[in-house]
């Protein structure tokens, strides 16, 4: 059993020793409670680790980060010592960003290298961003953009001192995605799996289908009902996926 820390909430593993570890990293303005239930619906060797981001839940006091290159420094660090089984990360809009970049300083240290890397509802990050910024946007005309993406609830938008506690989170996970700026290295050496939302009308398929150019090895897309937050309403079949590709290449 790994040593706890601020930045790992780890399921329940239901084997001493699991075969396989699945970092989880959430979208803008989610928290690592979002993926509690996945151990449950995914090879009972699997450990889940979802990544608790600062600026949320037991981390709310603490200063979220605005730029991605300090976080991804940050968090590499924090998971070196979970690296002794084989891994695989798993990220949802910015988060499949940070996973990304993630394991692209994860090779620049010379790191163990993931088995797979899970992207959902994000843009290939070649891509340029087709919107303008919102993160700096007053307050007003930042949540009638949120509401746009259907994945804040709406008793939380109309709520003035819910999203007083919410907004310096959100404008500072946004503020990751928008003043990120590609560079290019060579493909990563591992299967790259993207998932989408039919209905999503922020990440289309052909946004999603460029993430092939990323990877030397397999590339693998999937569309499922749903919108931009398609994890939640279609958990089960995203669950179902993972669980299939992972299977591909661990014998789990």
């Amino acid at each position: 059993m790994k040593a706890n820390n601020s930045w790992i909430i780890r399921s329940k593993s239901k084997h001493q020793l699991p075969l396989l570890r699945l970092f989880c990293i959430p979208y803008a303005g989610g928290h690592a409670s979002i993926f509690h239930h996945w151990a449950n619906q995914l090879p009972p060797n699997i450990e889940v680790c979802a990544i608790q981001l600062p600026g949320r839940e037991k981390r709310l006091k603490e200063q979220p980060f605005t730029h991605l290159l300090p976080l991804i420094q940050s968090l590499a660090p924090v998971l070196l010592p979970d690296l002794d089984i084989p891994f695989a990360i798993f990220g949802h809009s910015t988060g499949a960003l940070i996973s990304f970049e993630l394991a692209r300083q994860l090779r620049h240290q010379k790191a163990p290298n993931p088995v797979y890397l899970f992207v959902s509802a994000s843009r290939a990050p070649q891509l340029p961003i087709t919107e303008p910024p919102i993160h700096q946007l007053p307050d007003a005309a930042f949540i009638e953009k949120l509401s746009r993406y259907q994945g804040t609830p709406e008793e939380i938008l109309i709520n003035p001192e819910l999203m007083e506690i919410f907004l310096p989170t959100l404008r500072a996970d946004l503020a990751i995605n928008e003043t990120y700026i590609y560079s290019h290295e060579p493909p990563i050496d591992y299967p790259i799996s993207a998932f989408g939302g039919l209905q999503d009308k922020e990440v289309s398929r052909d946004d999603l289908a460029a993430w092939c150019d990323q990877t030397h090895s397999t590339f693998t897309l999937r569309m499922f009902p749903g919108n931009h937050f398609f994890l939640h309403s279609d958990h089960q079949a995203l669950l179902s996926s993972i669980s299939q590709d992972l299977i591909s290449v661990l014998s789990l």
